[in-house]
């Protein structure tokens, strides 16, 4: 009896290293294949520098979807479809921000408008500023000293989180929520100090949103230098600032994702990978989230290029409408309900083109654990880190019906410092970074085709 356990125990190790050596040359394949071949970067070019950036309901973003079909028929989809999905549209306008100390001249700064933000109706609206550092300072004042004011909500974005999406969640509240809250103590609009890891003097937009029975007042961005100064200007002096703005909403208008797939050969159950395709109307969405499409597309392309026989059916969604309001992400969802489409698994790229540090999980410990249990085939590709445990803001939907979702996680150090600004642009890509995490995320895929 010991001598057949120990057998058993021989051809298991034995089948695991076959497996394990079979999947690195196959990891090497996909790796040479993409690093020599891809047209990931090629395409980045093309969409950010002949579409641009691509804000929901914009002509560009229409441009952008008709650009992704034909990509995705390029790279040689099966099948390539439109899914409708009703959007909101949001424009932004002129605008303007000056500001006076005391009685001395009217300085311009630097600023964008929130998305989804209302504006002032191309009027100006003026008032002496009150600066706040946090939402426990702001609740102490009373509503008397805010009526008629504008609160500069001056928290800056945490340099002590190595980690730096966690920064970002902790700012961003105060985007979020700063017009509201100024609203409900009849303040005249918000200013906030920008999102950014940076010192620098570019303005961050980014969504925020109104709560329900409160009056929809303006809500504007800052960069960290502005926000600094003004704030040593707050110190000794009265400072008044005046703000005209167009921008607003403009209902609802029928758009799509975009969508392509090659068919399973054992089965039609479904794995996702993509990204979204509209950006913010600043730059040109080159690391959001140009590089997440460009990466998602390289994916299927490599599945094709290498002969790779898939098991399941490898889908890749261009998402709508990520940035303000995720109705790509949500009628993606719906639909795969209605249909009652099996999914076994959806990756996401919306963290950026950096070089790729590991994948976040966002599933049941025995799926998280078998998926740690390949760390060692990426690691010399520099993915190591497969702790993170969240998905992609598009794939929640999926993961609320439990299917097992995860993110890219690039190095996220620079990612911040352009995010939402006109700084994000083809230029700040680098070519290798953009290439090795759609690397990253074939491989992820075939792994997970291969073995669920």
């Amino acid at each position: 009896m010991e001598k057949i356990t120990v057998a058993i125990a021989v051809f298991l190790g034995l089948n695991t290293f076959a497996q394990s050596k079979e999947d690195s040359i196959q990891f090497n394949k996909i790796s040479t294949e993409i690093l020599n071949k891809g047209k990931a970067y090629t395409e980045l070019r093309d969409l950010t520098k002949n579409i641009g950036h691509r804000l929901s309901g914009s002509e560009a973003y229409e441009k952008s979807v008709q650009w992704a079909a034909q990509k995705l028929r390029d790279a040689g989809a099966d099948k390539v479809w439109l899914q409708e999905v009703m959007i909101p549209v949001w424009e932004r306008g002129k605008e303007s921000l000056h500001i006076q100390a005391g009685n001395g001249k009217w300085m311009k700064l630097k600023m964008l408008s929130l998305g989804n933000s209302e504006g002032t109706g191309g009027k100006d609206l003026a008032g002496e500023i009150i600066m706040v550092k946090s939402f426990a300072e702001y609740e102490k004042i009373p509503a008397e000293n805010i009526k008629d004011k504008i609160v500069f909500f001056n928290y800056p974005f945490s340099q002590s989180y190595i980690e730096t999406f966690k920064g970002y969640s902790d700012a961003s509240a105060y985007r979020s929520t700063a017009a509201s809250l100024t609203a409900q103590k009849d303040g005249r609009f918000a200013i906030v100090r920008s999102l950014s890891s940076a010192f620098d003097d570019v303005p961050h937009t980014g969504a925020m949103r109104y709560k329900d029975n409160v009056a929809k007042i303006p809500a504007v961005a800052i960069g960290t230098i502005t926000a600094d100064e003004l704030e040593n200007l707050l110190k000794s002096q009265k400072v008044t600032a005046k703000l005209n703005s167009n921008c607003g909403m403009k209902g609802e208008k029928l758009s799509h994702s975009v969508i392509g797939e090659i068919a399973g050969k054992k089965d039609q159950s479904v794995i996702v990978v993509g990204g979204h395709l509209d950006s913010w109307d600043v730059g040109e969405g080159a690391h959001d989230d140009g590089a997440g499409i460009v990466q998602s597309i390289e994916v299927l392309r490599t599945f094709k290029n290498l002969g790779i026989k898939n098991n399941h059916t490898i889908r890749v969604v261009c998402f709508a409408n990520e940035e303000n309001g995720v109705k790509g992400g949500q009628q993606y969802g719906k639909k795969v309900k209605e249909k009652g489409e099996k999914h076994l698994f959806a990756l996401e790229s919306d963290a950026g083109g950096f070089s790729p540090r590991g994948v976040a999980l966002e599933m049941d410990d025995a799926k998280r654990n078998q998926i740690k249990s390949w760390s060692t085939l990426f690691l010399q590709y520099g993915a190591y880190d497969f702790e993170g445990r969240y998905s992609g803001t598009d794939v929640y939907p999926l993961k609320d019906m439990g299917i097992p979702t995860a993110e890219l996680a690039p190095d996220s150090q620079r990612y911040f410092d352009i995010h939402h600004t006109e700084e994000d642009t083809f230029e700040k890509v680098n070519r290798r970074e953009l290439l090795l995490g759609a690397t990253v995320m074939t491989q992820m895929i075939y792994m997970i085709d291969k073995n669920w």
